[in-house]
């Protein structure tokens, strides 16, 4: 039998991921703000040069003209997309499908409000957006979250995982008995941190 990569184990990255995000307030804070984290990014990201020197696609659609400009920030698009899939193919490519709809939706707007003011929405969004998480980490989880142990599960995997919690919500399942695996994981994470929690207060 095949040995499985564990860079792309969904149960334990999404098992890891649910042990920093379990209690419910911090999961609905982290949907609201992980998306829009990664819309602004590519939104800057807009006003980087073209890769390689490629030219520029211009999309017109019911008499609204966007540049698409196949720079950093469509290589990260591409990067991220190609990743969720890898994770899981059917979760993964709503996932792809909402990268490059973020990718193109932001360089409409990017477009259109210029350099200076973009950088000013894009200040004010991740602002926002981080604190909200912070708060929702040392208010209602009670624990630092994941990025001071995993940056790139924060950086890369984060979109996904919000959108497969959302999913799972619904019932999905990348394939039977993920979620009991995930959940016996994820008690099993948290137990062992209270206890070595425990152990630094004694």
């Amino acid at each position: 039998m095949m040995k499985k990569n564990r860079f792309f184990d969904l149960e334990n990255h999404f098992a890891f991921f649910g042990a920093y995000h379990s209690n419910r307030i911090n999961i609905a804070i982290h949907m609201v703000c992980v998306w829009p984290i990664l819309f602004t990014a590519l939104l800057l990201l807009y006003f980087t040069p073209s890769l390689f020197s490629l030219p520029s696609y211009e999309l017109s659609q019911s008499g609204y003209k966007v540049v698409l400009v196949f720079n950093t920030g469509f290589l990260l698009t591409v990067i991220y997309s190609l990743f969720y899939v890898r994770f899981d193919p059917r979760a993964g490519a709503l996932a792809a499908f909402l990268c490059f709809l973020c990718w193109v939706s932001s360089s409409f707007i990017a477009s259109r409000l210029g350099f200076l003011l973009a950088y000013k929405v894009v200040l004010v969004v991740q602002l926002l957006c981080w604190t909200g998480q912070f708060i929702g980490h040392g208010i209602f989880e009670k624990r630092a979250p994941a990025l001071l142990d995993n940056l790139a599960q924060v950086f890369l995997m984060a979109p996904f995982f919000v959108l497969l919690e959302a999913l799972q919500a619904a019932g999905y399942e990348p394939y039977p008995g993920f979620h009991a695996r995930v959940q016996a994981k994820i008690e099993a994470e948290i137990n062992e941190w209270q206890e070595k929690k425990q152990r630094l207060i004694s």
